[in-house]
C-alpha cells in the first residue's frame, strides 16, 4: 500500500521498497472545466542536480524537448498536451543505478505552456499528484496529492527524490514558481534557450 504524504513529508524508499531500482514517475493534473478558455497543457519535468540543487547540465533537464537523459538514466514517456483523462497524465521513468555519482537530487515539476499569453495559473488547476511506482511490482510505493492554492504561480515543483549515501528518499515538495518552465529552471541554475 503507498504511504500518502503531505506537503514536506518524506518517505525513505530504500525502507518502503527494499531493492527498488527502477522507478515511474507519473503526475497529473486536471485543469479546470470553464467555457470559453484556452485549452491547457501542462509538461512535466525533471532536472537532475548535485548537493546544492544546481542542474548537472542542460542534457540532465529531462522535458518534452529532450525525452532521456544521457545514458537512458532518465526517461520521459512524451508529452499529454491535454490531460484528459483519469490517471497519469505524463510519465517519467527512472533507472537510480544509471544516474552519476553526483546526481543528489531529481526535481520533478510541472509547468503551463504559455501561461502568461493564456492568463492561465496553477490556481485553475485541481487534483495534482505524484506518485512513484515500482516497475517491478508495479506496486504504488508512494504519493502526495498537492493541496495549496497556486493562484499565481505558473509552475510548480511536486517532489524531489533525494539521495542519501546508497539511500533514496522521497520528499513531497509543492512550491510554485512564477515565470512558468524559465522561471522553474533558473532556480536549479539553467536558462531558457
Amino acid at each position: 500500500m503507498a504511504i500518502s504524504l503531505s506537503k514536506g513529508r518524506a518517505i525513505s524508499l530504500t525502507k518502503a521498497a527494499p531493492g527498488l531500482a527502477i522507478v515511474q514517475a507519473g503526475l497529473g493534473w486536471d485543469p479546470r472545466e470553464t467555457a470559453g478558455t484556452d485549452p491547457y497543457d501542462l509538461d512535466a519535468s525533471v532536472l537532475v542536480c548535485d548537493a546544492n540543487g544546481r542542474c548537472l547540465g542542460e542534457e540532465w533537464f529531462i522535458f518534452y524537448g529532450n525525452l532521456q537523459s544521457a545514458g537512458g538514466a532518465v526517461v520521459h514517456a512524451g508529452d499529454n498536451r491535454t490531460g484528459d483523462g483519469d490517471g497519469d497524465d505524463e510519465v517519467v521513468t527512472l533507472n537510480l543505478g544509471a544516474l552519476p555519482p553526483q546526481a543528489a537530487r531529481l526535481i520533478f515539476g510541472v509547468s503551463i505552456d504559455e501561461a502568461s499569453a493564456r492568463r492561465q495559473n496553477f490556481g485553475q488547476i485541481r487534483n495534482s499528484f505524484i506518485r512513484l511506482v515500482d516497475t517491478v511490482t508495479g506496486v504504488e510505493v508512494a504519493r502526495y496529492d498537492l493541496d495549496d492554492d497556486f493562484a499565481t504561480e505558473t509552475a510548480v515543483v511536486f517532489g524531489e527524490l533525494q539521495r542519501s549515501g546508497s539511500d533514496w528518499n522521497f520528499v513531497a515538495v509543492g512550491q510554485g514558481f512564477q515565470g512558468g518552465l524559465a522561471g522553474l529552471i533558473a532556480a536549479f541554475g539553467l536558462q531558457a534557450g
